[in-house]
């Protein structure tokens, strides 16, 4: 079947089209994301081991368009927040990416003291609507 623009249009504005709008994602309620060995006020070793907590929905890998899902986002010494929450979280050294659905991670992280905080993405790494965070927690590594 062959569509114009005109008709393409007009089935994405009905919503006919399958589009993913950022930050339209749901979220069910009471779903929780969490640290699961380490808390707020921790003094570690670098490496670190992070081990990542979810209640109330399941992890699957990126790209993966599946009800109740999503997969981590490690945010360090960064905040998301405003209109970030309705953007692809970014991938460099302070936004890591677990697209394939680990739910751990052991990082080299230097001395001093470190704001952490984990964000869930859906299948496109946007947060989801409401957004699944953690609270941010901070840690010194020695």
């Amino acid at each position: 079947m062959k569509f114009g623009k005109i008709t393409m249009c007009a089935l994405a504005l009905t919503g006919f089209a399958s589009v993913a709008i950022a930050g339209e994602t749901p979220a069910p309620e009471g779903a929780e994301l969490y640290f699961i060995n380490i808390k707020d006020g921790d003094t570690v070793s670098s490496p670190v081991t992070i081990q990542f907590g979810l209640k109330g929905m399941g992890v699957a890998p990126s790209g993966t368009e599946q009800e109740n899902t999503g997969h981590h986002h490690l945010i360090i010494n960064e905040a998301i927040e405003g209109e970030e929450l309705n953007e692809p979280i970014p991938a460099d050294d302070q936004h890591i990416h677990f697209g394939g659905g680990q739910t751990e991670t052991t990082i080299d992280l230097p001395p001093g003291t470190h704001e952490l905080q984990l964000v869930l993405g859906d299948w496109t790494h946007i947060p989801h609507n409401p957004p699944v965070m953690s609270d941010k927690i901070t840690i010194t590594v020695e």
